[in-house]
Protein backbone atom coordinates (compact mmCIF):
# COMPACT_ATOMS: atom_id res chain seq x y z
CA UNK A 1 0.00 0.00 0.00
CA UNK A 2 1.25 3.75 -0.86
CA UNK A 3 1.60 5.17 2.71
CA UNK A 4 0.44 8.70 2.82
CA UNK A 5 2.09 11.74 4.77
CA UNK A 6 0.70 14.85 5.53
CA UNK A 7 2.93 18.03 5.93
CA UNK A 8 2.63 19.83 9.55
CA UNK A 9 0.56 22.34 9.63
CA UNK A 10 2.40 25.99 10.68
CA UNK A 11 1.17 27.05 13.57
CA UNK A 12 -1.17 30.12 13.77
CA UNK A 13 0.78 33.24 14.42
CA UNK A 14 0.18 35.39 17.29
CA UNK A 15 0.83 39.06 17.15
CA UNK A 16 -0.06 39.87 20.69
CA UNK A 17 2.46 36.67 21.56
CA UNK A 18 5.01 37.89 19.35
CA UNK A 19 4.58 41.64 21.19
CA UNK A 20 5.26 39.98 24.57
CA UNK A 21 8.13 37.97 24.54
CA UNK A 22 11.87 38.22 23.79
CA UNK A 23 13.10 36.36 20.99
CA UNK A 24 16.11 37.36 18.19
CA UNK A 25 15.97 41.37 17.87
CA UNK A 26 13.44 41.38 20.52
CA UNK A 27 14.13 42.16 24.45
CA UNK A 28 12.35 43.34 27.59
CA UNK A 29 13.45 46.60 28.84
CA UNK A 30 12.60 48.38 32.27
CA UNK A 31 12.72 52.28 33.55
CA UNK A 32 12.07 53.71 36.53
CA UNK A 33 9.39 56.59 37.09
CA UNK A 34 10.72 59.78 35.18
CA UNK A 35 13.44 58.35 33.56
CA UNK A 36 14.55 59.13 29.74
CA UNK A 37 14.03 56.25 27.14
CA UNK A 38 15.29 58.06 24.31
CA UNK A 39 15.66 61.87 23.39
CA UNK A 40 15.20 64.27 20.95
CA UNK A 41 17.60 64.07 17.87
CA UNK A 42 18.77 60.46 19.26
CA UNK A 43 19.84 57.69 16.08
CA UNK A 44 16.69 55.43 15.93
CA UNK A 45 17.29 52.23 16.99
CA UNK A 46 13.99 50.66 16.95
CA UNK A 47 10.41 50.85 18.38
CA UNK A 48 8.46 50.27 21.33
CA UNK A 49 5.96 48.45 22.99
CA UNK A 50 4.44 49.32 26.15
CA UNK A 51 3.83 46.16 28.18
CA UNK A 52 2.66 47.68 31.27
CA UNK A 53 3.46 51.80 32.82
CA UNK A 54 3.14 54.94 30.71
CA UNK A 55 5.05 56.99 28.58
CA UNK A 56 5.27 60.20 27.77
CA UNK A 57 6.11 62.19 24.28
CA UNK A 58 7.08 65.30 23.89
CA UNK A 59 9.04 67.62 21.63
CA UNK A 60 11.58 71.26 22.02
CA UNK A 61 11.68 73.79 20.08
CA UNK A 62 14.35 75.31 18.61
CA UNK A 63 13.81 78.61 21.13
CA UNK A 64 13.58 75.93 24.03
CA UNK A 65 9.35 76.23 24.02
CA UNK A 66 8.33 72.34 24.68
CA UNK A 67 5.06 70.88 23.82
CA UNK A 68 3.59 67.41 24.66
CA UNK A 69 2.75 65.14 22.09
CA UNK A 70 0.75 62.77 24.03
CA UNK A 71 0.78 60.43 27.19
CA UNK A 72 0.65 56.27 25.84
CA UNK A 73 0.15 53.63 27.93
CA UNK A 74 -0.31 49.43 27.42
CA UNK A 75 -0.54 48.44 23.86
CA UNK A 76 0.64 51.27 22.39
CA UNK A 77 4.01 51.95 20.34
CA UNK A 78 6.37 54.55 19.89
CA UNK A 79 9.51 55.50 18.35
CA UNK A 80 8.37 53.72 14.81
CA UNK A 81 9.61 56.65 12.96
CA UNK A 82 13.00 54.58 11.96
CA UNK A 83 10.66 52.18 9.65
CA UNK A 84 9.56 55.16 7.57
CA UNK A 85 13.12 55.86 7.30
CA UNK A 86 14.05 58.56 9.58
CA UNK A 87 17.26 59.06 10.76
CA UNK A 88 17.38 60.69 14.20
CA UNK A 89 14.56 60.55 16.81
CA UNK A 90 12.07 63.33 15.97
CA UNK A 91 10.45 63.51 19.80
CA UNK A 92 11.52 62.41 22.91
CA UNK A 93 10.08 59.91 25.19
CA UNK A 94 10.01 59.78 28.86
CA UNK A 95 8.57 57.01 31.61
CA UNK A 96 5.78 58.72 33.41
CA UNK A 97 5.59 55.87 35.79
CA UNK A 98 7.93 52.77 36.27
CA UNK A 99 7.47 51.01 32.61
CA UNK A 100 7.97 47.81 30.90
CA UNK A 101 9.21 48.17 27.79
CA UNK A 102 9.53 45.25 24.68
CA UNK A 103 12.52 46.71 22.47
CA UNK A 104 12.10 45.61 18.84
CA UNK A 105 14.95 46.08 16.46
CA UNK A 106 13.75 47.72 13.22
CA UNK A 107 15.49 44.51 10.99
CA UNK A 108 13.18 42.19 13.44
CA UNK A 109 9.88 44.14 12.54
CA UNK A 110 10.37 44.47 9.22
CA UNK A 111 10.87 40.77 9.03
CA UNK A 112 8.39 40.02 10.80
CA UNK A 113 5.63 42.09 9.33
CA UNK A 114 6.81 40.73 5.70
CA UNK A 115 6.35 36.93 7.13
CA UNK A 116 3.44 37.56 8.93
CA UNK A 117 0.13 39.24 8.24
CA UNK A 118 -1.38 39.41 11.14
CA UNK A 119 1.01 41.62 12.47
CA UNK A 120 1.43 43.92 9.55
CA UNK A 121 -2.30 44.59 9.29
CA UNK A 122 -2.51 44.84 13.39
CA UNK A 123 0.11 47.46 13.42
CA UNK A 124 -1.27 49.03 10.43
CA UNK A 125 -4.78 49.45 11.80
CA UNK A 126 -2.86 50.71 14.66
CA UNK A 127 -1.02 53.66 13.12
CA UNK A 128 -4.25 54.18 11.41
CA UNK A 129 -5.85 54.88 14.83
CA UNK A 130 -2.50 57.22 16.04
CA UNK A 131 -3.45 59.04 12.60
CA UNK A 132 -7.16 59.81 13.59
CA UNK A 133 -5.96 60.69 16.78
CA UNK A 134 -4.27 63.52 15.80
CA UNK A 135 -6.61 65.02 13.31
CA UNK A 136 -8.66 64.50 16.61
CA UNK A 137 -6.03 66.66 18.38
CA UNK A 138 -5.96 69.28 15.49
CA UNK A 139 -9.56 69.85 15.41
CA UNK A 140 -10.07 69.84 19.10
CA UNK A 141 -6.85 72.91 18.98
CA UNK A 142 -9.09 74.87 16.44
CA UNK A 143 -12.68 74.45 17.53
CA UNK A 144 -12.70 73.65 21.35
CA UNK A 145 -12.49 75.60 24.47
CA UNK A 146 -9.80 75.02 26.46
CA UNK A 147 -12.02 73.87 29.36
CA UNK A 148 -13.14 71.16 26.86
CA UNK A 149 -9.98 70.75 25.63
CA UNK A 150 -8.81 69.77 28.73
CA UNK A 151 -11.17 67.42 29.38
CA UNK A 152 -10.77 65.32 26.51
CA UNK A 153 -7.57 64.78 27.67
CA UNK A 154 -8.53 63.81 30.92
CA UNK A 155 -11.37 61.48 29.74
CA UNK A 156 -8.57 60.04 26.85
CA UNK A 157 -6.07 59.36 29.63
CA UNK A 158 -8.42 57.47 31.81
CA UNK A 159 -9.53 55.58 28.14
CA UNK A 160 -13.08 56.14 28.10
CA UNK A 161 -14.36 55.91 24.91
CA UNK A 162 -11.60 52.84 24.39
CA UNK A 163 -12.42 48.92 24.51
CA UNK A 164 -12.33 47.53 27.58
CA UNK A 165 -13.14 48.84 31.16
CA UNK A 166 -11.76 52.85 31.57
CA UNK A 167 -8.50 53.29 33.97
CA UNK A 168 -10.69 55.44 36.60
CA UNK A 169 -7.27 56.22 38.42
CA UNK A 170 -4.39 57.54 35.90
CA UNK A 171 -0.82 58.77 36.80
CA UNK A 172 -1.42 62.96 37.93
CA UNK A 173 0.27 65.06 35.90
CA UNK A 174 2.05 68.65 36.59
CA UNK A 175 -0.56 71.47 35.64
CA UNK A 176 2.58 72.64 33.24
CA UNK A 177 2.64 69.09 31.36
CA UNK A 178 -1.10 69.20 31.09
CA UNK A 179 -1.10 72.95 29.61
CA UNK A 180 1.61 71.75 26.67
CA UNK A 181 -1.01 69.15 26.08
CA UNK A 182 -4.09 71.37 25.72
CA UNK A 183 -1.87 74.55 24.73
CA UNK A 184 -3.10 77.32 27.11
CA UNK A 185 -1.83 78.35 30.42
CA UNK A 186 -1.05 76.60 33.49
CA UNK A 187 -2.94 79.49 35.20
CA UNK A 188 -5.81 78.35 33.19
CA UNK A 189 -5.43 74.78 33.41
CA UNK A 190 -5.06 75.48 37.24
CA UNK A 191 -8.73 77.15 37.03
CA UNK A 192 -10.59 74.46 35.39
CA UNK A 193 -8.86 71.78 37.22
CA UNK A 194 -10.24 73.61 40.37
CA UNK A 195 -13.83 73.47 38.72
CA UNK A 196 -13.69 70.18 37.65
CA UNK A 197 -13.03 68.85 41.63
CA UNK A 198 -15.48 71.72 43.13
CA UNK A 199 -18.31 69.59 40.42
CA UNK A 200 -17.32 66.75 41.57
CA UNK A 201 -15.65 65.72 38.07
CA UNK A 202 -12.03 64.66 39.41
CA UNK A 203 -10.29 63.63 42.48
CA UNK A 204 -6.59 64.97 42.59
CA UNK A 205 -6.15 64.78 46.29
CA UNK A 206 -5.36 61.00 46.06
CA UNK A 207 -1.96 60.07 46.39
CA UNK A 208 0.38 60.50 42.91
CA UNK A 209 -2.81 59.38 40.82
CA UNK A 210 -5.87 61.43 39.56
CA UNK A 211 -9.27 60.10 39.70
CA UNK A 212 -11.80 60.90 36.68
CA UNK A 213 -15.32 60.53 36.74
CA UNK A 214 -17.75 59.72 33.41
CA UNK A 215 -19.63 62.60 34.44
CA UNK A 216 -16.74 64.56 33.13
CA UNK A 217 -17.97 63.72 29.41
CA UNK A 218 -20.73 66.21 30.27
CA UNK A 219 -18.28 69.06 29.52
CA UNK A 220 -17.81 67.81 25.89
CA UNK A 221 -21.45 66.87 25.64
CA UNK A 222 -22.29 70.22 26.01
CA UNK A 223 -22.83 72.40 22.96
CA UNK A 224 -23.80 75.86 23.63
CA UNK A 225 -20.12 77.37 24.22
CA UNK A 226 -21.05 77.87 28.09
CA UNK A 227 -18.24 76.51 30.52
CA UNK A 228 -19.11 73.87 33.06
CA UNK A 229 -20.77 75.80 36.06
CA UNK A 230 -21.56 74.60 39.99
CA UNK A 231 -25.30 74.28 40.55
CA UNK A 232 -26.98 76.75 42.80
CA UNK A 233 -26.17 73.89 45.87
CA UNK A 234 -22.84 73.31 44.80
CA UNK A 235 -21.51 76.66 43.87
CA UNK A 236 -18.32 77.88 45.79
CA UNK A 237 -17.35 81.52 46.68
CA UNK A 238 -14.57 81.04 44.48
CA UNK A 239 -16.52 80.15 41.49
CA UNK A 240 -18.49 82.98 42.23
CA UNK A 241 -15.82 85.67 42.26
CA UNK A 242 -15.51 84.44 38.26
CA UNK A 243 -16.67 82.20 35.59
CA UNK A 244 -13.10 82.49 33.47
CA UNK A 245 -9.91 83.29 34.04
CA UNK A 246 -7.75 85.71 32.27
CA UNK A 247 -6.61 85.30 28.77
CA UNK A 248 -3.20 85.82 27.77
CA UNK A 249 -2.72 88.72 25.42
CA UNK A 250 -3.68 87.73 21.40
CA UNK A 251 -5.46 84.48 22.48
CA UNK A 252 -9.14 83.79 21.14
CA UNK A 253 -11.76 83.90 23.86
CA UNK A 254 -13.30 80.64 24.33
CA UNK A 255 -16.55 82.06 23.69
CA UNK A 256 -15.68 82.50 20.01
CA UNK A 257 -14.29 78.81 19.58
CA UNK A 258 -17.48 77.91 20.32
CA UNK A 259 -19.45 79.80 17.55
CA UNK A 260 -17.87 77.29 15.44
CA UNK A 261 -19.60 74.27 14.07
CA UNK A 262 -19.48 71.21 16.50
CA UNK A 263 -17.40 68.55 15.64
CA UNK A 264 -16.67 65.01 17.94
CA UNK A 265 -14.26 65.26 20.60
CA UNK A 266 -13.85 61.90 21.61
CA UNK A 267 -15.27 58.76 20.18
CA UNK A 268 -18.06 57.05 22.37
CA UNK A 269 -18.76 53.50 22.04
CA UNK A 270 -22.69 52.68 22.33
CA UNK A 271 -23.92 49.16 23.96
Amino acid sequence: MKRITTAKRKPDFDPHAFLSTIGRGRNMVSFQKKRTIFAQGDSRDGLFFIQTGKVQLSVVSEGGREATLGILGEGDFFGEGGLAGQPLRMSSATALTDCVLLHIERKAMVHAMSLEPKLSAMFVKYLLRRNIRYQDDLVDQLFNSSEKRLARVLLLMAQFGKEGVPQISVPRLSQETLAEMVGTTRSRVSFFMNRFRELGFINYRVGNNLHVHSSLLNVLLRDDGRAATPNAESQTASTKRASEPPREPGEIPDKDRARTPPLPALPLRRK
